[in-house]
């Protein structure tokens, strides 16, 4: 058997349907595993027909056969691993025996919630649009060198003057700087440390896992949450989350070699969705726009927020495409548009003249899109499974998506359950 590790990595602003593509290609792995990250993800599974929603498991979390892994480059909420938990064996038994966490893993604290809704809410900083769920701070400590992590709450000895000095800068900060009530250092520990026993048997070292996997043939699937164009660094900052969501996280989340993946699929809507604020170059603002957002069911599994909806963007693709060494492509919910009169495509931006590249600083709040419009199908793609039954006008589409961005498009979602999924 050949090992053939690979991601599943979103390419838009999250949202695209990875967590259904996962579930889907799970039962063919040995383990799926979430290298980056929070709970400000939300992947929506549905199983045996019912609607499961993961924010922070992998959504292989359902697949008796395959390990559920949690790299060290995931923060991790424990009020939320553990609500989800309990949540999630309502439909599957045996979790314990299959999630695996990395004890190196950072920890988001209840001062990281405060700080990021204080942050938020001020008047005197830029509005990001986060999840509130204090992603961002947990990232800060991490790269300031003052986390707590998992390995930290299963020593009192250890975990105290770690907190006792973290809590210090926190309160200094609440207190000073917001004007709230600082937080008590016994009830921390209290928590830390309960949660700490809870935790211990699903700890395990993640990255010698994966090898081991693969030493028995067993390959990996790594999943990435949020967007490419969401990722720190490739995305579109400052409008970002605060960690690497593509495939070059990989590695440093995993604790894995960068040479370890080698197939890199990525996923994306047949239009555009985006949660919370930053620039949208092929955003619809009419009744349109309104149209897909209820068609698509366009709500934010971990926000509730309604998605703004556009059309297709080329050129964004072509960039990340590029950029993150991708093989092929999962276009979902390519149902949404049945029925549309016509579908447009961003082929190229017009900034003073034509250009279709997407460069790394480009001001996408000022460029404007060029369109290639084809024409929509009347016949329904809703749950398809043979290609072959795909109208014609559909057909031009996907092979319209596969010439510009210049990949094949290997898996099409029809509709939200596994079972709706074309193979090409």
């Amino acid at each position: 058997m050949t090992i053939l590790n690979t991601a599943i990595l979103g390419l838009q602003w999250g949202d695209e349907g990875k967590g259904k593509i996962v579930n889907f290609m799970a039962g063919n792995f040995g383990a799926a595993c979430r290298y980056q990250g929070g709970h400000n993800a939300g992947h929506t599974l549905i199983v045996n027909g019912k609607k499961i929603v993961l924010h922070l498991l992998p959504s292989s979390i359902c697949h008796k056969d395959s390990l559920s892994l949690i790299g060290r480059g995931v923060v991790i909420s424990y009020d939320a691993l553990f609500s989800e938990i309990e949540e999630i064996s309502q439909h599957t038994s045996g979790i314990a025996d299959r999630l695996k966490i990395s004890p190196a893993c950072v920890l988001i604290q209840p001062y990281h919630k405060l700080v990021d809704l204080y942050r938020e809410k001020s008047n005197n900083q830029k509005n990001i649009g986060t999840t509130l769920r204090g992603i961002g701070p947990a990232y800060e400590d991490k790269v300031a060198r003052r986390a707590i992590r998992v390995v930290d709450t299963l020593d009192e000895k250890q975990l105290r003057p770690l907190l006792e000095e973290t809590l210090d800068f926190y309160n200094f900060s609440i207190e000073k700087f917001f004007g709230k009530e600082a937080l008590s250092l016994s009830n921390l520990i209290d928590e830390n440390l309960a949660f700490g026993e809870k935790v211990k048997p699903l700890l395990a070292d993640v990255s010698m896992l994966i090898k081991q996997l693969n030493f028995k043939e067993k390959s990996v699937l790594f999943e990435g949450a949020q967007g490419a164009l969401l990722d720190i660094d490739q995305g579109t900052y400052p409008f970002v989350t605060s960690s690497n969501c593509s495939p070059s996280g990989i590695a440093a989340g995993a604790g894995c070699g960068p040479l370890d993946v080698q197939n890199i699929l990525g996923v994306v809507k047949a239009y555009v969705t985006r949660v919370g604020e930053g620039p949208m170059p092929t955003e619809i603002h009419d009744e349109l726009g309104d149209y897909i957002a209820k068609t698509g069911g366009e709500v934010g599994a971990t926000t509730g927020r309604l998605r703004r909806c556009g059309w297709f963007d080329a050129v964004l693709m072509n960039r990340i495409i590029q950029t993150n060494s991708i093989k092929g492509l999962c276009l979902t919910k390519i149902d949404v548009l049945d029925g549309l009169d016509e579908i447009k495509v961003c082929k190229a931006y017009a900034d003073d003249e034509t250009d279709t590249t997407f460069g790394e600083c480009m001001d996408l709040d000022n460029v404007k899109p060029i369109y290639e419009t084809l024409t929509g199908w009347k016949s329904p793609t809703k749950n398809l499974t043979n290609f072959d039954k795909f109208p014609q006008e559909a057909k031009d589409f996907i092979s319209y998506i596969e010439n510009i961005c210049e990949v094949p498009v290997k898996i099409i979602s029809t509709g939200p359950d596994s079972e709706s999924t074309v193979l090409r």
